[in-house]
Order: structure tokens, then sequence, then C-alpha cells
């Protein structure tokens, strides 16, 4: 294992196949989605998808240094204890993991002048939680095969 996950998952040769995991997680999990709240989020993001299918891996790539930032001492943590898988650690902690990751996007909100998209983030904000946490075990098993 890499000593820092940056090491691993920013690699420049590596960065096209960890982004095109990224991306199949997010679809992975969009897919797995019940309810009157999956259909409506499977839709949201079947149209992102058409209206520019470079959208998901650009937003990708370009969030993956924070996110791979906000999840660095967890790995850290997670080394140290010498545990069986980095999802299940994750998932052990998900409302801690899920607020650090979704810590990114919060900065980022907070830095636009566009009311009305604060306005949607923050109604989105909570049900995002729940998502982020549900997908932790997949993205444990996606930071351990390039960390590895």
């Amino acid at each position: 294992m890499v000593a820092a996950l940056n090491e691993a998952l920013l690699d420049p040769a590596r960065l096209p196949a960890v982004v095109a995991d990224v991306q199949e997680l997010i679809d992975a999990e969009v897919s797995d989605k019940s309810g009157a709240s999956g259909l409506a989020l499977k839709g949201g993001y079947g149209a992102v998808k058409k209206v520019g299918p470079s959208i998901v891996p650009d937003a990708v790539e370009g969030l993956l240094p924070s996110f791979v930032t906000r999840l660095e001492p967890f790995w850290g943590d997670y080394r140290a204890s010498g545990g069986s898988s980095f999802g299940d650690y994750l998932a052990a902690r998900g409302e801690e993991v899920a607020n650090a990751l979704l810590g990114v996007t919060d900065e980022k909100i907070e830095g636009t002048s566009k009311s009305a998209v604060k306005k949607v983030y923050s109604s989105l904000r909570p049900s995002a939680q729940k998502h982020v946490e549900a997908a932790l075990p997949r993205l444990g098993a996606l930071v351990e095969k390039h960390a590895n």
C-alpha cells in the first residue's frame, strides 16, 4: 500500500482509470436507487449526461484532488488500525466521512454568488448525505484497488 492517497489516486498515469472507476461508482449508486426519489435522481442524472457527456468525468477530475485530501486522514487511521476493508472502515464512520466529503461541495457552493444555486443545493444537501453514506463501501473498495 502507498503511504499517501494522492500518490496513488492522483498519479497522472493512473488518473484516467481512477476517474473512470469513480464515474462507474456514481453510475452504480444512481442505478441502485429506488422509489420516487430514486426515479427523480435517475432522471436528473440521465439528463445531465445527455446534455454534456463530459460533465460527470470533468467534475470528477476537477473535484478529485479535494476529495482525496478529505479522505487522507481516514486512510491514515485505517492503515494504522489494521482493518480488513477500507469500505467497512468508512461505512462505520458514515456520517463523519460523508460530511468531510460533502465539505468539498459545501465550500464550492459557499463561494458562488448565485443564490438560486445555493437554494437548490441546500435543499438537496440532506439527501446527498444519505447517498454518500450509502456509497462508502464501494468508495472504500475503489480506493483500495488503486492504492494497492
